[in-house]
């Protein structure tokens, strides 16, 4: 039964995206602001069909521009994202050139930063500056990598340094970060715990394919977002100092997150 569930959501999941694909491809090249709603479906739809209960704990900030710096579990975070909120990510160069992910990503409107040359950091950070000028919230995963889903890895500072110097910043002109976890917390209804967490995690050498086939399966996952307070980027903040007080709020949020601690009023779902 559970393969035939598959193999349906599957199905649906492709005729949503042929859909959308057409529509989206003309957005982008034609600079319409609708192309920050289509991948908003996709994800709505997609979140749907392989069951995920998003409980969001804050929200995010209304302020612009705007960087968001959580941490990383699973291919997973982004339909956890993307169903929340128009949003562009950061990701590795890399998985531009992954089969149907990389092309999901260009259509997401993602920036691609090849960690390998730390030169190509100057002109991501740029370019990241543009798309938050223009109103974009985007999505950095700071660990660089993704976790096991137990635990938050120290974040990354390159990144969000050069975005800050990106955007020159002056006495009168402040721009936001904001520290969010994902926390993924419970499978059919039942507490995950660290064993089980195994199932929604995707990292190391995992191979794609097989985690995907996987999750869809399964279903039946509830993740936890909680949104910290924004952080104003002004001319004279220390990007160590700053990035190290983000890894420490997303590990806090995450943790209790995990230890089922999070205020239930404050909670929003979205199935």
């Amino acid at each position: 039964m559970a393969t035939v569930r598959a193999v349906c959501i599957i199905a649906a999941l492709t005729i949503v995206t042929l859909a959308l694909i057409p529509p989206q491809w003309v957005a982008m090249k034609l600079g319409w602001p609708v192309q920050r709603k289509f991948p908003l479906l996709w994800h709505k739809a997609a979140s749907r069909l392989i069951g995920l209960r998003v409980h969001q704990h804050g929200q995010m900030a209304s302020e612009r521009p705007l960087l968001v710096t959580a941490n990383h579990c699973s291919w997973l975070d982004i339909v956890v994202l993307g169903c929340t909120k128009p949003l562009s990510f950061i990701a590795k160069s890399e998985v531009a050139g992954w089969p149907i992910f990389g092309l999901f990503a260009k259509l997401q409107r993602t920036v691609f930063v090849n960690r390998q040359r730390r030169s190509d950091t100057g002109r991501v950070a740029q370019e990241v500056a543009k798309r938050m000028a223009q109103g974009d919230a985007m999505v950095l995963f700071a660990e660089g990598t993704s976790s096991n889903g137990n635990e938050v890895l120290p974040f990354r500072s390159a990144l969000v340094g050069a975005v800050h110097h990106a955007m020159n910043v002056g006495d009168e002109e402040v721009a936001y970060v904001q520290p969010l976890s994902i926390a993924y917390t419970r499978l059919q209804g039942m507490p995950m715990g660290r064993f089980w967490r195994a199932h929604v995690a995707w990292y190391g050498d995992m191979e794609l394919a097989g985690h995907l086939w996987s999750v869809i399966k399964e279903g039946g996952l509830d993740v936890d977002l909680t949104w910290g307070t924004p952080v104003p980027i002004e001319k004279a903040t220390n990007r160590k100092r700053l990035t190290r007080d983000l890894e420490e709020q997303v590990r806090g949020m995450t943790i209790e997150a995990l230890q089922g601690n999070l205020p239930k009023q404050q909670e929003q779902v979205q199935a």
